[in-house]
């Protein structure tokens, strides 16, 4: 699987951790987000809730990892976009019952919040371990499971039906907020890895 991390200022040193059990993992991550790194730009949740929405709707990530020092930021301005299905996850119960029941495409992680000295390294990497397990979406319990299916595609249409388009939005928001997201430092590049479309089209463009 195909995952960005996309962590913003007030937490970006705590992106080696995420990165670190993502790879541990075996998964492909795509480390966009800020990398506690001299001379690198700050991004806020704002920034880095567009740039996972653009991953997602561009097809360029099959999943992505986010969030700020409580996880609430992101999690509320990536649910603005069209194509999100986030939760803001907190402990392994939290990814357990995500990856189970809602069966999205993008987590929120608390990373300041509650994190401290000892032990926040090791909570993210036993939440995404019960978050990439093999029965994704399958449903908990069992006998809710086609109830929570249903649900699922519901919400997806949804989402749909509640938002302008991702390309409508992008060609309304401010175009220096749009632009400052995209000049960071890897995001052009990973952009381009995105399959052709009129969204890749407008994206480059910018």
């Amino acid at each position: 699987m195909k995952i960005a991390i996309i962590t913003e200022g007030s937490t970006k040193n705590r992106n080696a951790d995420v990165v670190k059990a993502i790879t541990d993992l075996g998964h492909e991550a795509v480390n966009l987000g800020m990398k506690n790194i001299d001379g690198e730009p700050d991004l806020t949740y704002m920034e880095t809730a567009l740039l996972a929405a653009l991953a997602l709707n561009l097809q360029a990530a099959d999943f992505v990892i986010g969030g700020c020092g409580t996880g609430q930021g992101f999690m509320n301005a990536v649910l603005q976009y069209p194509g999100v299905s986030c939760g803001l996850l907190c402990d392994p119960v939290d990814a357990f019952l995500f990856a189970r029941v809602n069966a999205g495409n993008c987590v929120s992680l608390a990373l300041n919040k509650g994190y401290g000295n000892l032990g926040g390294d090791i909570n993210v990497r036993y939440i995404l371990e019960k978050l990439f397990i093999d029965d994704y979406g399958a449903g908990y319990p069992e006998a809710r499971a086609q109830i929570q299916i249903g649900a699922r595609k519901k919400l997806a249409q949804l989402s749909l039906d509640t938002h302008k388009s991702i390309i409508g939005i992008l060609q309304t928001l401010d175009r220096d907020f749009v632009r400052y997201a995209l000049a960071f430092p890897g995001v052009r590049a990973f952009m381009l890895s995105a399959p052709e479309s009129e969204l890749k089209d407008l994206v480059l463009r910018q």
